[in-house]
């Protein structure tokens, strides 16, 4: 795009926004549930217990229809599916409002996961295709502020909703936010397309299949009483995997294109996504297990605990583009996470007698290097893909990092439940905590090792321009 074109530097100002309007959305959506579950439960006349049924069907209908977002943006133009996506997952947020039942509230989950599934992708494609790779850090940076702020907002604002509204306005804040993203991607969404387009119907359903399995294990990992099926769904998932690697070798256009992983940053970015978020995806759920289960406090007070995490990621925006045009990717992301990895394994610090202020300050920091992170890692991903390449890139990019948080929450909780279950913890749940953090923030930091097989120059053509 030519920067003369008043229209163009518009959408250049709007479209970070307007994606960060539909990220925020998601993930405040994806945690606020969590606090509010008994509240619902109660008003519906169901067991607590069957409430993961709304958040479950949820999920998985993100993983199912992920996978598609890139070519029904090629097909149909990025303007249209962001459109739709929202106006979707709005609807589906009035529906859960009026449910009267558990089933119509797993129906409405299920139309809010199909606009889930698109919109974050889309608004994300949109970004990269509009944006020179020089002016991507910049425009990304923005956008990605959210997705650190809507975990750790949403379990507070979900308790303080029910405290003192009703739980019908934990879907009902969706409806203003949606109808802004509207109004403002109607009028400064550009619409890409692709007429060169085909549908790889049978990898689409390979792929929707292990990505179904593989978020039905991790969400059974975290209540499971039998293991043995678990790991079955689990195993299945990644034969379902390898099924489709088998079905891309064999050329046509399949929907994930193996020549991705040609892509060493694009590998690298994928597998450190991965890695990285199994310590930094466990942390906003076991922090405030731990104060609520441990230090017996309310969920509101566990909530005020993690919330400084969302006021540093901001000032963490601010930073990281001056550390990476410093000191590069390679360094800033080997040395970031051994940094997040050390700051977890803090947490193992207090015992049961010491004060709660004391996680305030690695909260706080910690969310300072999240911003860096998450940053850095999507960025690094997309540097060198080309232009035909982007769409199932970002898809796939969009498909990694829902499992890889999920895959975070699982390992946690499968950690703390084998050490409530050790001689280790002498009786005391709090130890059970301490020892998981310790794995852990260990994991991460080892996990940082991943960026080594980045080059000291890669991510150059990502060096932001001067302002």
């Amino acid at each position: 795009m030519t920067e003369n074109n008043p229209q163009q530097t518009s959408i250049k100002k709007i479209l970070p926004l307007i994606l960060a309007t539909a990220i925020f959305m998601q993930m405040l959506d994806s945690t606020i549930l969590n606090t509010s579950l008994p509240s619902i439960a109660k008003d519906l006349g169901e067991s607590p217990l069957n409430m993961q049924n709304a958040i479950i069907s949820y999920v998985l209908t993100l993983a199912v229809f992920m996978p598609a977002s890139g070519f029904l943006a090629d097909r149909f133009g990025t303007k249209k599916v962001f459109i739709v996506s929202l106006i979707l997952f709005s609807l589906g947020s009035l529906f859960c409002s009026l449910s009267e039942n558990l089933t119509h509230l797993v129906i409405s989950r299920v139309i809010q996961g199909v606009g889930g599934s698109l919109m974050t992708p889309v608004g994300k494609l949109a970004l990269i295709k509009t944006f020179d790779k020089s002016e991507l850090l910049k425009a990304m940076n923005f956008a990605i502020i959210p997705a650190l702020i809507g975990p750790v907002l949403g379990p507070l604002v979900g308790g303080y909703m029910v405290d003192y509204l009703s739980w019908h306005w934990i879907f009902l804040i969706n409806i203003p936010i949606g109808l802004l993203g509207i109004v403002l991607g109607l009028k400064f969404m550009p619409d890409y397309q692709s007429d060169d387009v085909e549908f790889d119907l049978k990898g689409f359903l390979i792929f929707a299949a292990a990505s179904l399995l593989l978020s039905v294990s991790l969400e059974l990992f975290g209540d499971m009483q039998n293991i043995t099926p678990v790991l079955v769904v689990f195993i299945l998932g990644f034969l379902f995997l390898y099924y489709y690697y088998k079905h891309a070798k064999k050329g046509g256009h399949p929907i994930f294109p193996l020549d991705l992983f040609q892509v060493r940053t694009f590998r690298v970015g994928i597998v450190g996504n991965l890695a990285t978020r199994l310590g930094i995806s466990s942390v906003p759920l076991l922090l405030p297990l731990m104060i609520q289960i441990a230090y017996k406090q309310s969920a509101v007070t566990s909530g005020w605990i993690i919330a400084p995490m969302a006021l540093t990621a901001i000032f963490g925006k601010s930073s990281v583009i001056k550390i990476l045009d410093k000191y590069g990717y390679r360094q800033t992301l080997m040395v970031n996470t051994f940094i997040i990895g050390t700051l977890i394994c803090l947490l193992a610090i207090p015992n049961i007698h010491t004060s709660l202020y004391w996680f305030v300050p690695i909260i706080a920091v910690l969310g300072f290097f999240n911003s860096i992170q998450f940053t850095s890692m999507n960025t690094i991903s997309i540097a060198d893909l080309r232009n035909f390449q982007t769409s199932s890139g970002n898809s796939l990019i969009s498909v990694n990092q829902q499992l890889a948080i999920g895959f975070g929450i699982a390992f946690g909780l499968i950690v703390l439940k084998l050490f409530e279950n050790t001689d280790l913890i002498q009786g005391e749940i709090h130890n059970a905590f301490r020892y998981t953090f310790l794995t852990v923030g260990v994991l991460t930091i080892l996990s940082g090792f991943v960026f080594r097989r980045l080059h000291i120059s890669d991510g150059k053509n990502m060096k932001s321009k001067e302002e």
